[in-house]
């Protein structure tokens, strides 16, 4: 007898119907399953035996055959254990296919019958919604995830025991509640940006990064407190939005690293890879082809800590991503591409020992060796990076200073001003701040006055700047004219902006 269920696998973030056909006809005991699955697919048919066995119902000492349907299509993952283990039992008529043909089924099977969450369950949600299904069961594990689905009946179940119940009507089993979105209340007290003192001007250059979603280097000796601004980030992003949100979690959840209590995440991520990682680490990749780092840091923040430390083969990969915000990911079985909109924060001594240019510590490194440090940060890379931004050392005067310096709620406010002018601004568009203006957009929305004009034109001849870095100055102006209220771009911002891009041909030799 044939039996068929309806199940859903994942291309990146994008889910597909699977249609998971079973066969069973007389011939020597066997399991084949067909379709181009993976190893974990081909390895459930071990599963789904002991599943059935232990669940207490009847395994068929037949030859079986399940089909995974597109057959030409590769397929990874666990998903497909229940749908498999309800098509044999409804083949060996011990249930009826058609009580669950109007449901999605998805979910890894114990050898005990037990149901197991799997990762990637909100993508699958999410485009089972968009394709038109109405229904799914899942496991309970990955009932956090389905609260946030809005306009699909999703139910869950911890065996296959109880999933047989539930289709046989001697089991109730309700929807999951829908959960309504709340921003996150968490206070990231111990990263206050009042507690790092002096640093003055880089705690000004960090309030305009956070405001634009502009990228920033910062530059200084060890010691200076440059890993602490960086962490005070925390304390002064903006709050995502409902979609900002979703599709964070989307990411994580292919990953498997979204927290399946919470089903979202409520904070903008920050991550802050070692400098020892791998390129596929950092981009994504490897057999299944998942997301890296890059994109776990979507809508967020990536943090390189010593930044010359990474390989420079491993810093190149970061110029496509952070001049189209998106990452594709090539392997010869598929081409994926996950989003990668983050703000990147990177900070770097001057030199090996760090004192190179301080007006009281004696640089001992040799200009090669300054040169070779340096040389880690192609100009390429350096002009996608808007803001260069000197870390001085904290004179012992402001380290015992008792002056209160200004809270992050104070300076987040400001921020959350900032944020609401550009999100009407962009209102009819897809971003949703200045970093990610469009060319088109910087022409329209960063119209310079004589003045200032006057004042880009100097500064491009006298610095020797790109067209890149020309733009990145618009941007970063147009970040600070709305943090000051201002509709207009005035030569004072332009003025501002062009000290955060002087840096990096101080640090060229």
């Amino acid at each position: 007898m044939l039996a068929k269920a309806k199940s859903f696998a994942l291309n990146g973030l994008d889910g597909y119907l699977v249609n998971v056909e079973v066969d069973l006809h007389h011939g020597l005991p066997g399991f084949a399953i067909v379709g181009l699955g993976d190893t974990a697919v081909k390895e459930s048919q071990e599963r789904v035996r002991s599943a059935i066995k232990n669940s207490c119902f009847n395994y068929p000492m037949i030859k079986i055959v399940a089909n995974l349907s597109p057959a030409d299509v590769k397929k990874e993952g666990t998903y497909f254990d229940l749908p498999l283990a309800m098509s044999i039992l409804a083949a060996s008529e011990q249930i009826s296919y058609k009580t669950f043909q109007d449901f999605v089924l998805l979910g890894e099977l114990s050898l005990d019958g037990s149901l197991q969450p799997v990762n990637g369950m909100l993508p699958l949600l999410i485009s089972m919604k968009q394709q038109g299904f109405k229904k799914a069961l899942v496991p309970k594990g990955n009932e956090g995830e389905a609260k946030y689905v809005h306009g699909i009946d999703v139910y869950t179940a911890g065996s296959l025991r109880e999933v047989v119940a539930f289709f046989k009507n001697q089991l109730d089993l309700q929807p999951v509640v829908e959960k309504e979105w709340n921003k996150s209340d968490v206070q990231y007290s111990q990263y206050d940006i009042k507690y790092i003192k002096g640093q003055f001007t880089a705690k000004r250059a960090m309030e305009i990064a956070v405001a634009g979603g502009h990228n920033i280097l910062l530059i200084g000796p060890p010691g200076a407190g440059k890993t602490m601004l960086a962490k005070s980030v925390l304390s002064i992003l903006p709050e995502m939005s409902f979609d900002e949100a979703l599709e964070v979690a989307k990411i994580h959840s292919v990953a498997g690293v979204l927290d399946r209590n919470d089903g979202i995440l409520k904070r903008r991520p920050f991550r802050s890879p070692h400098h020892t990682t791998t390129k596929i680490a950092l981009t994504g990749g490897g057999v299944n082809a998942k997301p890296g780092e890059i994109s776990l840091a979507h809508n967020g923040v990536l943090f390189l800590d010593e930044v010359p430390e990474y390989s420079r083969d491993i810093l190149e990969t970061l110029r496509q991503p952070l001049e189209d915000k998106v990452i594709t990911v090539a392997r010869s079985s598929r081409t994926v591409t996950y989003p990668a909109n983050f703000m990147l924060i990177a900070s770097m001594n001057p030199c090996p020992c760090g004192n190179y240019g301080s007006g009281t510590k004696q640089c001992k490194c040799s200009a090669m060796q300054i040169q070779r440090y340096l040389n880690k940060l192609s100009g390429p890379l350096m002009d996608r990076i808007d803001m260069h931004v000197e870390v001085d050392s904290v004179s012992y005067g402001d380290l015992i200073s008792e002056e209160t310096a200004e809270p992050s709620v104070v300076v987040k406010e400001r921020i959350d001003k900032a944020r609401a002018v550009q999100n009407e601004r962009y209102i009819d568009s897809q971003i949703h701040n200045n970093a990610q203006m469009t060319v088109q957009q910087t022409k329209k929305h960063c119209k310079l006055d004589k003045d200032g004009e006057r004042l880009m034109q100097n500064a491009f001849e006298k610095l020797q700047l790109s067209a890149r870095a020309r733009d990145r100055i618009l941007k970063v102006a147009r970040t600070i004219a709305d943090l000051e209220g201002s509709e207009n771009i005035l030569s004072k911002h332009v003025a501002e902006a062009i000290q955060y891009r002087s840096l990096d041909r101080k640090y060229r030799m």
